[in-house]
């Protein structure tokens, strides 16, 4: 027979599956007596557990419809897996929901066991996600730590590979991450350059919370991702793209999104304008739009443009 906690969630597992369960079946799914099972029943409901019970021979449970659980119980194999899928998440498989992602990756590995750990951290090891535009991964623990720390004021220290190559410890106060183009980046205060500054979290090594905590400072921009996005916008990039697409700037808008800003011309046509060092980038932006375009600058992504269209006519040609 199981111990006592490893049936119990075998028994709110079983629960969660059928709308009801007569006792006798439900017993004999978990090898045990009903005077056994109607013990566990009670610890369940003990933990706040809504469960109905109806007497008599065709007696047995249900969870109550429509009622708020308290947080789940998971076996290993579950919070292994909500593990793996938040991290995918956090990484942008799917629009919308990074941050949210990130910030129940971060309960979860915090209450994982070591074990359980390794295990989440072989399954991305051994996995690649397909995810389009993809960029530097992140490991899920170092996202988990980063957003406590930011949850919780916690003083962080990190090493950090900067743009140039240049590898230095760092002691900051982190204010929040922010999701954008595929890449993670932390906001946060440099105690050793008294002034704010944006991390790009895969050039991040080895974050350890200090225990010291802070009173959060005011961020001079409107919010984390402007902050970032001015940030990233001082950057020196070997071309500043821009192009007058002929399309209404929302339709752009909703293709391009953070990877490039996007200004109305008129209700038709909008401009694009887009920092990179490769014309690889905007190419494919423009191929996925669909919309008739002039290139304003630079003269590179032109013929960059022109290379790209002899190649498929050539590959397409009868």
């Amino acid at each position: 027979m199981a111990n006592t906690s490893s049936r119990m969630l075998r028994l709110l597992s079983l629960l969660q599956t059928h709308r009801y369960w007569p006792g006798g079946d439900l017993a004999e799914r978990l090898d045990v007596s009903e005077r056994t099972l109607r013990r566990d029943i009670d610890r369940l409901r003990e933990l706040g557990y809504p469960i109905e019970a109806s007497r008599g021979v065709a007696g047995g449970y249900q969870l109550q419809a429509g009622a708020a659980l308290p947080p789940l119980l998971l076996d290993d194999d579950e919070a292994v897996a909500i593990a793996v899928g938040l991290t995918t998440g956090s990484g942008g498989a799917v629009d919308g929901i990074e941050e949210t992602s990130v910030r129940a990756l971060a309960k979860i590995v915090q209450v994982m066991p070591p074990k359980l750990r390794r295990r989440v951290d072989a399954l991305q090891a051994a996995t690649v996600p397909a995810v389009w535009g993809g960029g530097p991964t992140v490991d899920a623990e170092a996202l988990a730590v980063i957003a406590l720390t930011c949850r919780d004021s916690e003083r962080l220290r990190f090493r950090y590979t900067t743009r140039a190559g240049d590898e230095a410890s760092r002691l900051v106060e982190p204010h929040q991450m922010v999701s954008l183009g595929r890449r993670w980046y932390l906001v946060a205060w440099d105690l050793g350059r008294a002034d704010w500054r944006t991390f790009r979290v895969d050039r991040l090594v080895d974050p350890f919370p200090t225990g010291v905590r802070f009173q959060p400072r005011e961020l001079p921009s409107s919010d984390a991702a402007t902050f970032v996005r001015e940030s990233l916008a001082s950057i020196p990039t070997q071309y500043q793209v821009e192009v007058v697409i002929q399309a209404p700037a929302a339709d752009v808008a909703n293709v391009v999104r953070q990877w490039a800003t996007v200004e109305p011309i008129d209700d038709a046509s909008c401009r694009m304008l887009m920092n990179v060092d490769d014309l690889s980038w905007p190419a494919l932006v423009l191929g996925a739009l669909g919309a008739e375009f002039d290139v304003v600058n630079p003269p590179e992504l032109r013929a960059h443009l022109r290379t790209t269209a002899a190649l498929f006519s050539r590959s397409t040609a009868v």
